[in-house]
């Protein structure tokens, strides 16, 4: 269970953009709370998870892309001790998947496919880290997908 209240707030963004559609609202919050952690200075791991939440929000893909980018960078910088006090259920590693297919997705979008090709890649390394549960299940549905589309052309 989440203990730390700034990635209880992240959720609160998380929950007004995939819950109740409300996309601006998200946004608004994430940059508040943006600005509350002192940007990419802040914890690494607040701005990973809020620089990853940040992503889904944006309009334009190049943005969405600075955000991942942001978010994979503060995950080399994040410990499973930090992860384990703000009562994260995964350990860093479990992270990476995730943030690699995002990226790898924005390169895909931006027609960039070697570097798509290579956080696919990335993506598949480290998803070993993930359990076979709903989460573990969504982010491997994810890698197939877009391999799939890769693929296509």
């Amino acid at each position: 269970m989440i203990t730390d209240p700034t990635l209880t707030r992240i959720g609160e963004g998380v929950e007004l953009h995939h819950h109740r559609g409300q996309r601006d609202a998200a946004r608004d919050l994430f940059a508040q709370i943006w600005d509350d952690i002192n940007g990419e200075q802040g914890d690494p791991l607040h701005v990973c998870v809020l620089a990853h939440s940040m992503a889904d929000v944006q309009d334009d893909v190049r943005e969405e892309l600075v955000w991942d980018l942001r978010a994979l960078a503060a995950a080399d910088l994040v410990t499973d001790e930090r992860a384990g006090q703000a009562g994260v259920p995964l350990s860093v590693a479990g992270l990476y998947p995730s943030l690699h297919l995002n990226v790898a997705d924005c390169y895909h979008k931006l027609g960039e496919l070697d570097r798509a090709h290579e956080h696919l890649q990335r993506a598949r390394d480290t998803i070993g880290a993930l359990g076979d549960d709903d989460y573990g299940r969504l982010i491997r549905g994810g890698l197939e997908q877009l391999e799939q589309r890769l693929n296509a052309g």
